[in-house]
C-alpha cells in the first residue's frame, strides 16, 4: 500500500486569552498538537484485571437496589439501632391486630423477630420508596415462613391505587415453621404496588419475600437484572466488595448471645452465607438496615457471572471512617484471621473441606478462583493498622502463598498518614497498596503524572476508590485524563475502580455515583459512559508515545487578591500588594474607608472599624471581598490579621478570578484544627499544602504571600510557613495501547477544552497499518449530565479512512476519543 510521508514539524499555536472558556457561538481557533507513537516498541504490560468495579452497600445499593427482593423489612428485623425512625413494622401497615415478637418461638436464633397476626387481620408491605415495581406479563415469586396452631388459610394479593395488580393467591398452612410459596403474574405495569398478606386464623409469619422471576442469569435469591447487566457491560476485571466503611466500622464481635446480638458491626462474611433465613442482620454504616440476603456467596457468583476477579475486603480490627479506634482483643483478632483463612477455603477449597463443602451445599461445587484479599480500608492509624495487617498477611501466606494480600495507605492521597502508611508498606515489601481519593476535577487534570515517579521496585498500586466531585461530563473528562496516566503506568498501577458504583435516586448518602436507578429504571452517568469506554478498550500492553502540550495551561498564577472568613469574625489591616520589582500595586490601611474592595459573595458584614476592615458576623461563611486586577501576577501580598471571635481563623485569597476560581490561605481552618492552602476551580476545592497551625483569638498575625510564576511561598510572622508549585492542569492527554488479539493500536485522546485539538499523529515509518480506523467518541457540553429522562453523554461510533504512518485528525472540543487502528 502506498504511504504518505511527511515530517512533523508543526509548531504549537499559542492559545489566546479566553480560548479555554469560549462561549456558545464563539468560533474558537483550533489548538494544534502532535502525537508521536513508537509503534515498533512495547511498554508496560496491562493486566486483564486493570479496571474493575467496587461494590459497596451505600445509597441503597443492595436491599432496594441490586438485590432483587421487592419486600422491605421482610423479616421484621428493622430496629432503632439501624435508623432511629425504624421499628420492626417499618414498611408494614396493619389491618386488624398484629405485633412483632422477639421470643423463643422465633424461626431461628439469628432471625430474632417474627410477626404474630391475629385471625381476620392482614399486613401490607409498601416496598422501597415509591412501592413495589412490577411489569405486565412478568412473574413474581412469593415465599414466606409460617407457624400455626391448626389449619390457617393465608391470602396474598398485589394492588396499587388503581386496584388489583395480579390474581389473589391462597395458601393453606398448618403446624410448625414451614416455608410456603406462590407465584403472581402481573396484569399491569406499576411502580407503586403493595403486597398484602391476610390470615383467617392467627398465625406466626416471617421472611415474607417477593422476587421477580426474571433476575440476572435467572438465579434464585438473585440480582436485579437491569442493574447487573449494566455492571456486566463494563466488562469488569475485578469486583471489590463489600466495603468501604462497612468493613472497618462498629463492633467486630459476632452476632450472637455473647455479644448481646449487636447490630452495629463490621461486615463479617460468615454472617452472610447459608440459607437466607438463617443469616444475620446488621445496621448499615450508611443509616439503614442490611439484610445480608445479598451475601458473600452471591458476590462471588456475581463476580463469576461478569467475568470479574473476586476481591474481598476483610476487617483489620482498626476502625476508620471517623471512628478511629483500635480493638485490643488478641483472641478476637485471631478469630478474624481464622475467618479470613476460612473465606479463602470457602472460595477455593475442595468440596471435601469444611468451607468448600458449605460452598458446594449452596450450589457451587467448583472453586471461585480467589487470588486477592484486601485487609482493612482507609485506616487513620497507620502504625496500629499495619501491626495487625502483618499478622493477617503472615497467616495467609503461610497457608495460601499464592494469595496476594493487599494493604492500604489511609483515606487521603497525601499527608502524614499517607506517608507513614507507605513507609510501612515499603519497608515490609507489601505486594500491593490500595490508594483512595475523592478530589476536584482540577486535581485529576493536574495529577496525570502521579505514578510516573513511583518506585518501580516497590509495592504495586491498587486505586481502589476514586472520583472527581461531580457527575457532569466535565468530571468524566478530568477522570479520563487521569486514567491515561494510570494506563501509562500499568507496571505500577495494577488495579483501579471508580466509586461508588450504585445509587438510588431517592436514597443518596454519597455522590457522585456511576450508575443511578429508581424502582423501575436505571441509567449510566457521564462517568459510567467514560469508564465503560476505558474498560472495554484496555489493550494488553502500553505502546510508547509522546504528545505536545497546551502552552496556556502552564502559564503563571494570575488574579486579584481577597480577604474572607468562615464562621469567624476577623479584622484585617495594612494590606499591601507589590510587584516583583517592589512597585506598589495596592496599599490600604483603611483610613479612607473600604472603597477599593468589592463584596464578591454578598455574605457577612464588612465595615471599617477602629482603622481596620472587620467582618463581624461570626456565623457567616465564605465572606470573600476582593481588590485589584485579575491580570496581576508575580506579586507579594502582605496583610495583618486578627481573629476576634468564632470557630476558625483567616482566609487570605490570591490569584482570584471570581468566587469559584481562586486560591486562599486558610489559617486556622477546619474548626481551627489545621491550616492549608486551598485551590478552587469552577467551585471545586482541593487542598494543595497543609500543616497543624492554629490561630489565637486577639493576636495580630503578619501574613505574606509571595507569588512567582506557578510557585507560591507563604510567610507567617516573618517565618516561612510553607509553599508549593502549582501543578499544570493539561487539558490534552493521550495514551496508546496494543490489543494483541486483534493487533489494533488503541489511541485514546482526551481533549478537555472548548476548542478542537487539531492533531498530527506519527506512527513511525515502520508501522504497517490499514487505512480505516474505528472511532468511538464521547463529546458533549461539559455541563451535560445524564438523568433518568435524558442521556446526552453517549458514545458515537464512526470510521476514519485516512490512517497512514502519519496523518491528521481533529479531536472535538470536550471529548474522549478511542481510535482503533488496525495493523497489517
Amino acid at each position: 500500500m502506498a504511504r504518505r510521508r511527511w515530517r512533523l514539524g508543526l509548531a504549537l499555536g499559542a492559545l489566546l486569552a479566553g480560548t479555554l472558556a469560549a462561549g456558545p457561538g464563539v468560533a474558537a481557533e483550533p489548538t494544534d498538537y502532535t502525537i508521536a507513537v513508537d509503534s515498533t516498541r512495547t511498554g508496560a504490560e496491562i493486566d486483564k484485571t486493570m479496571y474493575g468495579v467496587f461494590y459497596e452497600d451505600i445509597n441503597r445499593a443492595a436491599d432496594g437496589g441490586l438485590y432483587a427482593e421487592l419486600v422491605q423489612n421482610r423479616s421484621f428485623e428493622y430496629q432503632a439501632a439501624d435508623n432511629r425512625a425504624y421499628t420492626p413494622l417499618t414498611s408494614w401497615a396493619v389491618s386488624g391486630s398484629a405485633r412483632a415478637v422477639d421470643d423463643g418461638g422465633r424461626l431461628n436464633s439469628r432471625n430474632r423477630t417474627y410477626l404474630l397476626l391475629d385471625g381476620g387481620s392482614s399486613v401490607t408491605n409498601s416496598g422501597y420508596h415509591t412501592g413495589i415495581a412490577v411489569e405486565k406479563g412478568k412473574q413474581y415469586d412469593l415465599s414466606f415462613w409460617a407457624r400455626t396452631e391448626g389449619t390457617t388459610s393465608l391470602t396474598a394479593g398485589m394492588n396499587d391505587s388503581r386496584g388489583e395488580l395480579a390474581a389473589v393467591r391462597r395458601v393453606v398452612a398448618r403446624g410448625g415453621w414451614a416455608k410456603y410459596a406462590a407465584t403472581f403474574t402481573a396484569r399491569r405495569t406499576s411502580t407503586t404496588g403493595r403486597l398484602t398478606v391476610a390470615v383467617d386464623r392467627s398465625a406466626a409469619l416471617d421472611m415474607i419475600s417477593l422476587f421477580p422471576r426474571d433476575t440476572y442469569k435467572g438465579r434464585k435469591n438473585g440480582l436485579r437484572k437491569d442493574l447487573a447487566e449494566k455492571v456486566e457491560a463494563l466488562d469488569p476485571g475485578f469486583l471489590r466488595f463489600p466495603g468501604g466503611c462497612l468493613v472497618n466500622t462498629g463492633s467486630h464481635e459476632a452476632y450472637d448471645e455473647k455479644s448481646g446480638w449487636q447490630r452495629k458491626r463490621s461486615y463479617q462474611w460468615k454472617d452472610t452465607v447459608g440459607p437466607v433465613e438463617e443469616r444475620a442482620t446488621n445496621a448499615n454504616f450508611w443509616g439503614y438496615n442490611q439484610s445480608y440476603g445479598l451475601g458473600y456467596y452471591e458476590y462471588f457468583q456475581f463476580a463469576e457471572d461478569t467475568g470479574a476477579m473476586p476481591l474481598p475486603v476483610v476487617p483489620a480490627l482498626v476502625t476508620g471512617c471517623g471512628q478511629n479506634t483500635v480493638i485490643e482483643d488478641d483472641a478476637l483478632l485471631e478469630r478474624h484471621i481464622q475467618d479470613t483463612l476460612d473465606l479463602i477455603e470457602f472460595a477455593n477449597g475442595p468440596v471435601t473441606s469444611e468451607w468448600g463443602g458449605k460452598r458446594a451445599a449452596m450450589g457451587h461445587p467448583k472453586a471461585f478462583h480467589l487470588t486477592h484479599v484486601e485487609v482493612g480500608n482507609e485506616e487513620n492509624l497507620p502504625t496500629e493498622f499495619f501491626a495487625r495487617f502483618q499478622r493477617f498477611r503472615s497467616a495467609v501466606q503461610a497457608k495460601y502463598p499464592d494469595i496476594t494480600v493487599i494493604s492500604n495507605s489511609g483515606p487521603d492521597d497525601e499527608g502524614a498518614i499517607f506517608d507513614a502508611a507507605w513507609r510501612l508498606n515499603r519497608e515490609a515489601d507489601v505486594d500491593m497498596v490500595d490508594e483512595h481519593y475523592y478530589n476536584s476535577p482540577q486535581w485529576f487534570l493536574e495529577n496525570n503524572h502521579r505514578y510516573d515517579s513511583y518506585d518501580r521496585a516497590g509495592p504495586k498500586v491498587f486505586v481502589g476508590e476514586y472520583a472527581s466531585q461531580g457527575a457532569k461530563f466535565s468530571n468524566a473528562l478530568a477522570e479520563a485524563a487521569f486514567m491515561t496516566g494510570l494506563e501509562r503506568n500499568a507496571d505500577i498501577v495494577k488495579l483501579a475502580s471508580y466509586a461508588p458504583l450504585l445509587a438510588h435516586r431517592n436514597d443518596v448518602q454519597w455522590q457522585p455515583d456511576m450508575i443511578w436507578f429508581d424502582n423501575a429504571r436505571s441509567w449510566g452517568s457521564a462517568n459510567y459512559e467514560t469508564q465503560k469506554l476505558f474498560m472495554t478498550n484496555v489493550g494488553d500492553e502500553v505502546v510508547p508515545s509522546t504528545s505536545s502540550t497546551t502552552p496556556a495551561a502552564s502559564g503563571p498564577i494570575a488574579g486579584a487578591v481577597g480577604l474572607s472568613t468562615w464562621a469567624t469574625s476577623a479584622a484585617y489591616d495594612d494590606v499591601q500588594v507589590t510587584d516583583a520589582d517592589g512597585t506598589s500595586l495596592l496599599a490600604d490601611d483603611f483610613s479612607s474607608g473600604d472603597g477599593q474592595w468589592t463584596e464578591a459573595t454578598a455574605a457577612g458584614s464588612w465595615a471599617v472599624q477602629d482603622g481596620a476592615y472587620v467582618q463581624s458576623d461570626e456565623a457567616a461563611e465564605n465572606t470573600l471581598v476582593t481588590a485589584g486586577d485579575k491580570g496581576w501576577q508575580n506579586y507579594d501580598l502582605k496583610v495583618k490579621a486578627t481573629k476576634k471571635s468564632g470557630k476558625e481563623g483567616f482566609l487570605v485569597a490570591f490569584g482570584v478570578k471570581d468566587t469559584g476560581n481562586h486560591y486562599w490561605w486558610n489559617l486556622g481552618g477546619w474548626n481551627n484544627t489545621r491550616s492549608g492552602v486551598e485551590k478552587t476551580v469552577n467551585g471545586a476545592k482541593q487542598t494543595v499544602v497543609q500543616d497543624g497551625t492554629t490561630v489565637e483569638t486577639g493576636r495580630i498575625y503578619d501574613l505574606r504571600v509571595e507569588v512567582r510564576g506557578r510557585q507560591v511561598t507563604l510567610y507567617l510572622d516573618g517565618k516561612k510557613w510553607g509553599g508549593f508549585t502549582d501543578k499544570v492542569a493539561e487539558p490534552f492527554r493521550q495514551v496508546v495501547t496494543r490489543d494483541k488479539a486483534t493487533g489494533d493500536l488503541v489511541l485514546k485522546v482526551v481533549n478537555d477544552q472548548a476548542t478542537t485539538a487539531r492533531t498530527k499523529i506519527d506512527l513511525g515509518d515502520r508501522a504497517e497499518v490499514t487505512p480505516t480506523a474505528r472511532v468511538t467518541t464521547l463529546a458533549a457540553d461539559p455541563a451535560a449530565e445524564n438523568t433518568e429522562e435524558t442521556q446526552p453523554v453517549k458514545p458515537k461510533t464512526s470510521t476514519f479512512d485516512e490512517v497512514d504512518n502519519a496523518f491528521s485528525y481533529s479531536f472535538p472540543a470536550h471529548s474522549v476519543t478511542f481510535m482503533r487502528i488496525k495493523t497489517e
